[in-house]
């Protein structure tokens, strides 16, 4: 009980600098290395095997972080940051902007306020897969679909709260939280997507959908909102846009990387392994020769290849040094024994599978919202999945899925996440008053991710 008392109090203090802004990256690694001391210091557990150890107990902390910068920075660091150079790149010669413009355009035809906010949904939620930037996503479609929806009607905030959670499933080889959780899991992240991800977020995104529908209808009917006029849709917003001259066939790029997985996988080109940096790099080169093609200018298009190398640089300090720190994190909670004493209560108290599943999905839930950050919750837990589920004798994705998916979903419900911020800046809406519009949508969406999970898995 002594370990799970140290825990606690480490816990409840990681907590509240995270809430004060503290660094996330420095507090985990902090909470992470107070309970690795501790553990040494009263006997309560090891941090490297005997063959591992330097010889010294307390470098042996240090040596575990190093083990672990080596081993995530050549493994999944890689892949986060080929994916974060390569959204880079696509924002950077416009791709982005193309394909959301292009999906979007059906929408203007419609004349049906909340059933156009509705499918705005779903489309914002298939664009994520593409574009895996919760905010970057969020301000293209605040450039793009924001002015359709007001145009018919709709209020500033109903329009905000919709495209403010149309990233919140995290789908996707793209993503960094389902490569995480592909590979906390041991599967290929192209089976992770299709055969766990898929059949689950349907489910949710038609739950978000209808939610959306009913509730910020019903909000705006109470605030007098009504019908506008979809013919006079030309904003600031949208003229703006338009003066971003892209060829429309720029839309297909950021597609690439998906379908080249999807093709060169187990489900379909089975004598053929593809990857997810190698489709990055094959992406990012024939994104370059369309450039070519467009500017013929080969010193501008190999200049342009920096903003890949900036977008994976900014990929290794934000997110791969958070998935380091998660796990220093981890390993102090398994090192003080809090992870084995908890599960082996929950086991004498009765508790089972779905039990575990539900309290370690809440509290990633909880996390997220407090954090206003999907990542870092999911990074200092994930890797604790594969343990817990292991003594549960449960594959450790029917653990990892909900609590990847949580993370999203939560994270739109907090106040001062990056993508509800952005989005509340653009429309000038308090994110305190918007995320009283994501919460029954996204406590439905958590609802039926759990529920699904367990039907299906």
């Amino acid at each position: 009980m002594l370990g799970i008392l140290f825990a606690i109090i480490v816990i409840l203090f990681v907590g509240r600098l995270v809430l004060k802004d503290y660094k996330p990256q420095a507090v985990l690694m902090l909470g992470g290395i107070v309970l690795m001391v501790l553990a040494v210091s009263f006997g309560l557990g090891k941090i490297l095997a005997e063959e591992q150890s330097t010889g010294l107990v307390w470098f042996d902390i240090f040596e575990f972080m190093k083990n672990t910068f080596s081993k995530t920075s050549a493994g999944l660091g890689l892949t986060i940051m080929a994916v974060g150079g390569f959204a880079k790149y696509m924002s950077t010669i416009g791709a982005s902007q193309a394909l959301v413009r292009l999906t979007i355009k059906p929408l203007r035809k419609m004349n049906a306020p909340y059933v156009v906010l509705a499918v705005g949904y779903m489309v914002g939620q298939l664009l994520n897969v593409f574009i895996p930037s919760a905010s970057g996503l969020g301000v293209l479609l605040m450039v793009t679909m924001y002015p359709i929806l007001i145009s018919l009607g709709v209020s500033p905030l109903s329009a905000t709260a919709m495209i403010g959670t149309t990233a919140c499933l995290d789908l996707g080889p793209a993503s960094g939280n389902a490569n995480l959780a592909a590979t906390t899991a041991g599967i290929d992240v192209s089976i992770y997507f299709v055969k766990y991800q898929l059949p689950v977020a349907i489910a949710t995104i038609l739950t978000i959908s209808g939610l959306h529908y009913f509730v910020q209808k019903r909000f705006d009917k109470k605030a007098g909102y009504g019908l506008g006029s979809i013919q006079n849709t030309e904003t600031a917003a949208t003229k703006e846009d338009k003066e971003i001259d892209v060829p429309k066939i720029y839309a297909i790029l950021p597609m690439i990387p998906l379908v080249l997985i999807l093709i060169f996988s187990k489900l379909l080109v089975k004598s053929v392994k593809m990857h997810v940096v190698t489709a990055m790099l094959i992406s990012l080169f024939i994104s370059m020769v369309f450039e070519y093609i467009r500017y013929k200018d080969a010193k501008k298009v190999f200049a342009s290849l920096q903003h890949y190398f900036d977008g994976m640089g900014t990929q290794f300090a934000k997110v791969v040094t958070l998935v380091v720190a998660g796990q220093t994190f981890a390993q102090g909670l398994k090192s003080i024994g809090a992870i084995d004493t908890v599960i082996k209560a929950s086991q004498s108290a009765g508790f089972g599978a779905g039990i575990m599943i539900i309290i370690m999905t809440a509290i990633i839930a909880v996390s997220a919202i407090l954090m206003g950050s999907g990542n870092a919750p999911f990074f200092a837990f994930a890797a604790l999945a594969p343990e817990v589920a292991g003594q549960l004798s449960i594959p450790a994705v029917m653990m990892l899925l909900p609590m990847q998916l949580a993370a999203g979903i939560a994270r739109s419900v907090s106040p001062i996440t990056g993508v509800i911020v952005a989005v509340c800046g653009i429309s000038n809406v308090s994110p305190v008053e918007l995320v009283k519009r994501t919460a029954i949508p996204m406590a439905g969406a958590l609802l039926v991710t759990v529920i699904a999970n367990f039907i299906l898995f």
